[in-house]
């Protein structure tokens, strides 16, 4: 749909007060002369869902939902208007099966929770406006186009044939909470003449370093002198053959946006201004993206501005699973937290929604790029039935039209699975690739954003679809498929859409507070922990596969007897596969040029998938990863024979002098050999240095050579800044069952205020410390679950929470997994 922007005046209603709702029995209820007064009617807030009215109401509980797709939701509420005349109904999304009536008269019924409707009524100084949500599990047992494969994703094969989420059919991935409602706003536009309508917003960068932006208005009657101004250019509309009012501006040297971890992503404020009257159209950025095939044409890759990316993040589910919101301030915390994270990339995936125009202004704001999913994911879809056909291009050019002046919009992807999916039942590629992702969703794409790069499928390419070693994959090999850590450089992945699934253990705050079940005995906790239909293990027994490689512990011994040590080492694992994946994938000789976590957050506290849990609290991986996704960067890898490599990134547009040091310590204490090197680090460079170069000498880091026991433990690699010493990033890397004899460390603590009253922790220690928790119930770290090695301190930003009490000084508790108790630390 358009983006419609008010003018002279604000002339529009948006009707998000004073709605309420009733459930009733699928078809006992015909149309709104039938509601009785009777029924039992309660508040319903508008846009949102009926399990949120119910949840408000004390009736709906995610953690156990009913289910609401059995049943007839009707909600009603009264419109007063300025004056009597026509009017435009405009309604932003229903889920899913809608009837509108307007006074008592049907005038829309809708069949797509992804379409927005504008319908024209006749409005009176007072209305009424009801719109009924049909029950959806009828309409899922309609016959329709014979499926060629049936996939066991979700519950009903029904649902290819309906546009409505996944999310809620899904069992094993997420509760089954229906999405019914009204989950994007209603509007009444009356005076429409007030409101002008961009057909088209495009900005782009230019090769020259220019940013062109065209802006095509349906002609809204504005004088001849009607300017387009940006960033202190300005051109006059003129028409085109079609009546349209089009303008053409080119802004020299125009700051372009980048990604955040790249550069600054710069937005320009865009207006039109006529006759006196300045209307906004918000701000927008300039960049070019590109698909980088790499040398071999195998790849998958994007340049943005010229520059190669390393895209890194995580797939998006929800901010709240119950009422499906899109307002800034639902998306702000969570958003926040990938750029703090360093994350440059979130993905939309396949099996869960569109968001709203907030989330992409958000990630313009914080410049992370966005991968968005048509919503298709895994079905054979009907696309051969024109009247099908006709709705999901509608779907598709709403989509694109509502987020044309956002850059952060970056690949747009046919859907999830498809391919796979097809392909895995061992049907011919003739059956699985059809036109719905390779002809309808393309040339929309190319119509409305040729400047986003399109990508079929995900996964796609490759000798299997599947496939990691070309184009566009989803990797669970380290993960799901219980690979070694080495399988992430064998696999030569080039782009995972999605990848590293774990149940990833949240804090015990939150465990605490919201899922109180012992781990792997309480079905309450094996109901949070994700698993695939169809198989006979779940992402909990992945994890703790990780647990016993790592750690050398047997994972079901240590539940049985010690539960708290069980989830600490499950922590600590989840920790360490990520941030030995993502060196592999980062270092300059990677055939990788992204990868995307699943998931970004839980949809229920508990052992998810996500990175972040559900109640918005980081896990212990989520430092993990943004330890991993620092753009200022060291790593090792182990090269075997070759020795240890170490890697060193800056991915600014700055050069950066930084010291390396390496050093490698005998029980985690002792230097046994060790290296230094002041370096100048060239902007956007990426490089590999031998251990022995920085030692001077060979030294068997990796214990590649067994020639009797080994000297050391531990390698610790660091970059420092010259002038302050302070560490900008460390790497670690352990020889396997060198741990079990290390004495436990002494570790010290302080909490002082930095110049700009800020708190900050300092810790240091005596030797090694591993995976280090920090908690403070009025505080979080900016780092947490990180290993300590002596011979640097540590400063840890404590970040209040929100909420906390504003008096509240630091103070809380400091564990180390191979300590030997808790350090208490309060400020003085």
């Amino acid at each position: 749909m358009r983006r419609i922007y008010p003018a002279a005046r604000q002339a529009g209603v948006r009707l998000d007060a004073s709605w309420r709702m009733a459930v009733t029995d699928a078809g006992a209820v015909a149309g709104p002369a039938d509601l009785s007064p009777a029924l039992d009617w309660i508040p319903a807030p508008v846009p949102g869902t009926a399990a949120e009215a119910l949840r408000l109401a004390g009736r709906y509980r995610a953690e156990a939902p009913s289910p609401l797709h059995d049943k007839d939701i009707w909600y009603l509420t009264e419109v007063r208007c300025e004056a009597p005349g026509d009017a435009v109904l405009v309604l932003d999304g229903l889920a899913t099966i809608a009837e509108v009536y307007w006074n008592g008269a049907l005038v829309l019924r809708s069949d797509s929770m992804f379409r927005a409707h504008e319908v024209a009524v006749e409005a009176g100084t007072e209305n009424t406006l009801a719109i009924c949500f049909r029950a959806l599990y009828p309409r899922l047992d309609a016959k329709g186009p014979r499926a060629r494969w049936r996939p066991q994703l979700a519950l009903h094969q029904g649902l290819r044939l309906v546009r409505t989420t996944l999310l809620g059919h899904m069992p094993g991935w997420c509760p089954e909470v229906h999405a019914v409602g009204p989950w994007r706003p209603v509007h009444l536009i009356e005076n429409k003449e007030y409101y002008l309508e961009v057909e088209r917003f495009s900005a782009i960068l230019a090769e020259d370093g220019s940013g062109r932006l065209e802006i095509v208005l349906k002609d809204s009657g504005f004088p001849p002198e009607t300017r387009l101004k940006c960033a202190g250019s300005s051109a006059v509309f003129g028409k085109d053959p079609d009546g349209r009012r089009v303008a053409h501006l080119t802004i020299p040297d125009v700051a372009p946006w980048w990604p955040h971890t790249h550069g600054t992503p710069t937005l320009h404020e865009v207006t039109i201004e006529a006759a006196g009257t300045v209307v906004s159209l918000g701000r927008t950025g300039f960049r070019r993206i590109e698909v980088d095939r790499g040398s071999d044409g195998r790849g998958f890759g994007l340049r943005v501005n010229g520059v190669g990316v390393f895209c890194r993040g995580a797939v998006w589910t929800s901010a709240d699973i119950v009422r499906l919101p899109g307002d800034r301030d639902a998306y702000r915390p969570w958003l926040a937290l990938a750029a703090e994270a360093g994350m440059n990339m979130l993905r939309i995936g396949g099996t869960m929604a569109y968001e709203s125009p907030a989330f992409f202004e958000l990630c313009d704001d914080l410049g992370i790029l966005v991968w968005q999913d048509f919503q298709f994911a895994n079905y054979d879809y009907p696309v051969a039935d024109e009247a099908f056909a006709a709705s999901v291009r509608e779907e598709a050019r709403q989509l694109l039209e509502r987020t044309q002046a956002n850059p952060s919009l970056a690949v747009l992807c046919g859907g999830s699975e498809i391919y796979q999916q097809g392909a895995m039942l061992g049907l011919p590629e003739s059956r699985w690739k059809g036109p719905l992702t390779e002809d309808l969703l393309p040339s929309v794409c190319a119509e409305l954003r040729p400047d986003v790069s399109y990508v079929p499928n995900a996964p796609c390419d490759g000798a299997m679809p599947f496939s990691p070693n070309e184009g566009v994959a989803h990797y669970y090999g380290v993960g799901a498929y219980r690979r070694p850590l080495e399988d992430a450089r064998r696999a030569e992945v080039r782009f995972a859409a999605e990848c590293l699934a774990f149940a990833n253990v949240p804090q015990q705050a939150t465990l605490d507070a919201h899922l109180a079940a012992m781990p792997g005995h309480d079905p309450r906790w094996k109901q949070r922990v994700p698993r695939d239909r169809g198989v006979g293990w779940d992402f909990e027994d992945v994890r703790d596969h990780y647990v016993r490689l790592l750690h050398g512990v047997e994972p079901a011994e240590l539940r049985y007897g010690d539960p708290a040590r069980y989830l600490d080492f499950g922590r600590a694992a989840g920790c360490a596969v990520m941030e030995a994946c993502f060196a592999e994938w980062r270092r300059a000789a990677s055939t990788c040029r992204g990868a995307l976590v699943w998931t970004f957050q839980d949809l229920l506290p508990g052992a998810g998938w996500g990175v972040v849990d559900a109640t918005g609290e980081p896990k212990p991986v989520w430092y993990a990863l943004k330890r991993a996704f620092r753009p200022v960067q060291v790593s090792l890898t182990d090269e075997g024979t070759n020795g240890l490599s170490v890697h060193v990134l800056n991915e600014t547009a700055s050069d950066r002098p930084v010291v390396l040091t390496l050093a490698c310590l005998r029980d985690g204490s002792v230097p046994v050999v060790s290296g230094r090197r002041e370096m100048m680090l060239a902007a956007r460079s990426n490089a590999e240095i031998a251990a022995t170069d920085l030692f001077g000498a060979f030294f068997d880091t990796t214990y590649a050579y067994r020639f009797g026991p080994p000297a050391h433990d531990v390698t610790v690699a660091r970059l420092l800044d010259p002038d302050t010493g302070a560490v900008l990033a460390e790497a670690f890397h352990f020889l396997p069952g060198c741990e079990a004899g290390r004495l436990p460390p002494a570790l010290d603590a302080t909490v002082d205020r930095d110049l700009d009253g800020a708190w900050t922790l300092t810790l240091k220690t005596d030797r090694l410390a591993r995976s280090v928790h920090v908690f403070d119930p009025a505080f979080r770290p900016a780092d947490d679950w990180f290993h300590l090695a002596p011979g640097a301190d540590k400063r840890v930003r404590l970040v209040r929470r929100a909420g906390a009490d504003l008096e509240a000084v630091p103070q809380g508790e400091i564990a180390a997994i191979n300590g030997a108790g808790v350090l208490r630390y309060k400020a003085g």
